[in-house]
């Protein structure tokens, strides 16, 4: 298969409660989605791993990192300023996600498949030093530091089509021209983190190697699909050895936090170029994060449309079910 993707279940340990928008209930609701529509028969799945501290401070300073232990045996406040609660175990199983994050992008460079899908994962708004928005480890930015580290692939292309700006990715590489980065989300004047501005292009040496498409609120495929021209000029003039996709599924339609009105359609799309564009120029390798969603049909629909994707277009050509 060219395809993996984590069928795990313990990856829905991270979430913040029942009735919290990031609940537990988002693994499950894809996963049933995915064996209804036989994706399971066509990919190949993998078990979820739980990342050293040492891999998690590739990115993270340490100090935060002992602190989300120290709140993990407690289990009480906050690890950021009000939006990511901790909870008993929160370390454990923000680091799940990152291990199994690094678990897929070892899959793909070791060539046991071209691309891989981890669904509770892409959790792009934690920095260095702090949680945000949900996100206790931001698991990208540390398979960007791994690529680095472990395989001196220094050009990265990280694509974030979730509906709030992957600021964490965004900020901590602003500076660096290596790491090409296309984020497309609702204008941050209408939705958190409040950032992503067209303006904002990169700094230093860096500038030109950053796009932010922000979009109007109940912005729709047409919409989306209006930008596509400028964004692919964009990413087919840089130079990179690998992609990471983060496919939030908080930017379709009826997501209970947001307000884009994109449909899956536009996230099989996505996906489907990245295919061709990583086969043209980077060997294939494609890594895909879930990242958000809050509808539970959304996550289902938006998430199993990615997988398809990628199994159609996993040789970059179209093969019919």
């Amino acid at each position: 298969m060219n395809v993996m993707v984590c069928c795990d279940d313990t990856l829905a340990a991270y979430h913040f409660g029942e009735q919290h928008p990031f609940g537990p209930a988002r693994f499950h609701a894809f996963y049933n989605a995915f064996l209804n529509q036989g994706l399971d028969k066509q990919v190949d799945c993998f078990e979820s791993e739980i990342a050293s501290q040492q891999q998690i401070e590739w990115f993270h300073q340490h100090q935060y990192v002992e602190n989300v232990k120290l709140a993990s045996l407690v289990g009480t406040g906050y690890l950021d300023r009000g939006d990511t609660p901790a909870f008993v175990g929160v370390y454990e199983a923000a680091s799940r996600v990152v291990g199994t994050t690094l678990r897929a992008m070892q899959l793909i460079l070791d060539g046991k498949c071209q691309r891989a899908f981890v669904p509770i994962a892409g959790l792009h708004h934690a920095r260095r030093d702090t949680a945000a928005g949900f996100c206790v480890f931001n698991d990208c930015a540390v398979v960007i530091e791994a690529l680095r580290h472990q395989y001196n692939l220094t050009r990265v292309l990280y694509v974030d089509i979730d509906a709030h700006h992957g600021d964490g990715v965004f900020y901590s590489y602003e500076d660096d021209p290596d790491v090409v980065i296309v984020d497309v989300h609702e204008d941050g004047q209408f939705l958190y983190p409040g950032t992503g501005a067209a303006t904002e292009s990169g700094l230093a040496d860096a500038k030109g190697s950053k796009l932010n498409i922000p979009l109007n609120m109940a912005a729709d495929d047409v919409a989306f699909e209006s930008n596509w021209p400028i964004i692919e000029r964009f990413i087919m003039q840089s130079h990179f050895d690998f992609i990471i996709l983060q496919c939030g599924a908080d930017s379709i339609k009826g997501d209970p936090i947001t307000h884009l009105a994109l449909t899956a359609d536009t996230h099989a799309k996505v996906t489907q170029r990245l295919c061709q564009i990583a086969d043209e120029k980077c060997s294939g390798r494609l890594l895909v994060t879930g990242g958000g969603g809050y509808n539970l049909d959304n996550v289902a629909q938006g998430w199993c449309a990615v997988v398809d994707a990628l199994v159609r277009y996993s040789d970059g050509t179209r093969v019919e079910a």
